[in-house]
Parts: structure tokens; sequence; C-alpha cells
């Protein structure tokens, strides 16, 4: 069953078209992943399910449990479930971790904070009073957020580059929180190019040049990184593929 439906999904920025037409299906209580090159449109696709500003002109429609929420603003649609994380998370000047997670988490108790945080190997005695600010590591950050999506246990949540900024270890942490948030309910949608984060997903949909070019089990999607490219109208095509095609 579909948690969240695209249909005929259409989306320019500054007079180019970058998503292109777009008809998934995201099934419920999965770890899907939505995959390809830089500049497919993949970051782009996510925004505009969020209903961030300047992502809000689009044609088509997004359909959340079987209602359209297109007309719903950001708040809106976090109010049903959906919530973004960011490929470079926020920092916040003078809000505490423990607070940031009760904020995302619409309230938690203590031992909630404590158990999140230790799910994302940070020691709560460490961190729980720290600032979300400079003083915290990009990839500190990166386990501070996964920890309040934790906490939150959203319906649908989107993963921008969730290996962005991670060490291998901490990436195991994030890798362990998805299982999590998938044993608790959520659906989750992996935005990534890497091969790595694809093979966590059950599902996986290739997106190129704001189009869906495949989808799939991910491992049959793994094709793309084994090839490095697909033929396609992309306007980075290898000029190999394009003399193939052109023979």
């Amino acid at each position: 069953m579909g948690i969240l439906e695209v249909r005929d999904l259409t989306l320019k920025l500054n007079g180019t078209s970058i998503l292109n037409e777009l008809n998934v299906n995201f099934w419920d209580n999965h770890i899907h992943a939505v995959v390809g090159p830089n500049g497919a449109g993949k970051s782009t696709f996510a925004y505009t399910l969020m209903g961030l500003s300047g992502y809000r002109d689009y044609t088509g429609d997004i359909l959340f449990e079987g209602e359209s929420i297109k007309n719903l603003s950001i708040d809106e649609r976090a109010k049903k479930g959906i919530a973004l994380s960011w490929q470079e998370p926020a920092r916040f000047e003078g809000l505490t971790v423990k607070n940031f997670i009760k904020a995302s988490a619409n309230g938690g108790s203590d031992s909630l904070i404590n158990d999140v945080l230790n799910k994302m190997g940070l020691d709560p005695t460490a961190y729980a009073h720290r600032a979300v600010d400079k003083t915290l590591s990009g990839g500190e950050r990166k386990k501070i957020e996964m920890a309040s999506i934790l906490a939150m246990r959203p319906r649908f949540v989107m993963l921008d580059e969730p290996d962005s900024g991670i060490d291998v270890s901490s990436l195991e942490n994030i890798f362990k929180a998805l299982q999590i948030l998938k044993r608790n309910g959520s659906t989750v949608i992996l935005i990534t190019h890497s091969l790595t984060v694809l093979k966590q997903a059950d599902h996986a949909f290739l997106l190129c040049g704001g189009k869906i070019y495949d989808k799939g089990r991910a491992d049959k999607i793994e094709n793309f990184f084994e090839d490095k490219c697909l033929i396609c109208d992309h306007k980075n095509i290898p000029t190999e593929f394009e003399t193939e095609t052109n023979k």
C-alpha cells in the first residue's frame, strides 16, 4: 500500500524544467532510495515533497495517505508526520541538544532523549547540554539530527545524503537508525548517490534529468553504480555513450 503517491509532478525553476512528469508510489513501512547522479533533481524532489518555499509552484499532485497535500504548507505537512533531514544539518545558536530533540519530538522525557542519543553513539552526559552550533562537527550534528528523528517517529521521513560528513563508524549508527525507524512503522526515503547507502534500501528509484528511468529492488538499481551512468538525455551524458547511441 502506498503512503505517498506522486502524480505527474513537474517543476520548473528559473525557466528550467527540473522535475518532469514524475509518477512515484512509495510503499508504507519500507526503506526506499531515490538515486542518481549529481544534478539529477534528487534534492529538488525531496524539497518539493516537503513543500519548501521556492518549490511549491509545481503541476501534478502529491497524495499523502490518499489525500492531496498540494495546498498544504511545510508546517501542515510536518503535522501529518512528514519530515526531512538535510544534507547539511542546521545550526541553532543557544539551543541545547536536549531542547532541540524535545522540540522535534513535541516534548519527551529525559530517558527518551538519552535513549536516542545512545542509539546514535553519543554519550548523553557529554552532548545533551551542548549547543547545536559551530562547536559541533558536521558529523555530530548529523547524528544529533538523526536522534531527533528517532524521537519524532515520523510517518514519512526523507534523508538527504545521510552519509554526508559521516565517518565509517558513525555511518553504522545511521544504518541502525534506519532499521529502528522501519520497525517503528516509518517509511524512509534515502536521497543518495552512494552505493553503500542504496544497499540499505528495500526498493529504489533511478532519477536522472528529472525523470524516473528505472525502479525495482535495490540490487537491480545497483547496475547504475556499476556502469557509472546510463544512456539518457541528461546534459552530462558521457561522450562514449553519446557516440554509441548515434551509431
